[in-house]
């Protein structure tokens, strides 16, 4: 068996932990094994039942009062527990910030090694794995030797598959609730509150085009042609790190390494150099289009589009085409 962690928000499975259950389908189907998932706090009971056709057997559900929030140990207690009794060969949780943490207090409790930002797998014997390494500039080929294989899923390495839609494989998971016997040195950390940032239009994570802006962009004020041209798009704006270092626009907008990591159809990226901390954010993204005056700048080399010039010309352009075309 294979037990996968499944995130959830309001009730709803995270858009990575769906391409983690995609890769323990896949790898399940190849093996013959099933997939299990397990889900912590409130709503754990309705996101599982949004995991049909995802190639889940069995939910576990840990709905556990003390557990409302999340508490890093005491979520990694509970899947060893669970690993005791359901003995899978491999675990794995998404390349998140709770996935990550999660799976090393897992890795440490029972002495098992962890393959962190994998993204593929070949069963057998040996293991085999490929990871990212150095920020995702690297991709390493590995063996991994143990009992029970420990696995986090590099984000947005692994497309989403449809929902299977016919015969058993459509049905939904049979929910099982799960009763972990914790202590409380296991709940000694919990998050007290979160913080919500003001909604401000279509998230980045979500966002089938995004318009992102650099040092290049040349003020705060100079983002509006941006968010013009986004407004027009139904895009998301983000931005790279030096635009937050500066205080030009919000951490919560940063793309790349120590910030969000995107995926989305287009990737419109204006006055941005493409320092490798960023290109790891964007490389995700189907496309990508670069506006720069610099035909040498490092996101030449990734980018599948370029227009070499003045942003503040370009993105102005191009928005008032698209008014033209579109009539608004």
């Amino acid at each position: 068996m294979i037990l996968a962690l499944v995130e959830h928000a309001d009730g709803r499975p995270e858009r990575l932990s769906l391409e983690t259950l995609s890769l323990a389908r896949r790898v399940g189907s190849g093996i013959g094994e099933p997939v299990d998932a397990v889900l912590f706090g409130a709503g754990a009971t309705e996101a599982a039942g949004q995991l049909a056709g995802r190639g889940v057997s069995v939910a576990h559900v840990v709905e556990d009062g003390r557990l409302a929030a999340f508490a890093p140990v005491a979520w990694a207690a509970s899947v060893v527990q669970l690993m005791a009794t359901r003995a899978p060969s491999i675990v794995l949780a998404a390349g998140s910030d709770r996935g990550n943490e999660v799976m090393a207090h897992v890795g440490a409790r029972t002495d098992l090694p962890l393959a962190a930002n994998v993204t593929d797998v070949v069963p057998g014997e040996p293991f085999r794995l490929t990871r990212q390494r150095w920020a995702g500039s690297l991709l390493e080929d590995a063996v991994l030797d143990a009992p029970t294989k420990l696995l986090t899923m590099a984000p947005h390495a692994v497309a989403i598959d449809e929902p299977a839609t016919g015969g058993a494989a459509a049905g939904a998971p049979v929910v099982e609730p799960f009763a972990p016997a914790l202590t409380d040195d296991d709940l000694r950390v919990a998050v007290a509150r979160r913080l919500e940032p003001e909604a401000a239009g279509i998230s980045l994570t979500d966002a089938r085009v995004v318009v992102g802006g650099g040092r290049g962009v040349g003020s705060p004020e100079a983002f509006s042609e941006l968010e013009e041209l986004a407004a027009l798009l139904g895009a998301a704006v983000g931005v790279s790190r030096v635009v937050t270092s500066s205080g030009w626009r919000p951490h919560s907008q940063q793309i790349g390494q120590t910030g969000l990591r995107i995926a989305p159809d287009l990737y419109i990226a204006c006055g941005i150099s493409g320092a490798i901390q960023h290109i790891v954010g964007a490389k995700a993204a189907k496309r990508i289009l670069a506006i720069n005056t610099d035909p040498d700048a490092p996101i030449m080399s990734v980018a599948d589009y370029a227009v070499i010039g003045n942003l503040h010309e370009i993105v102005p352009a191009i928005s008032a085409e698209i008014r033209r075309v579109t009539g608004r």
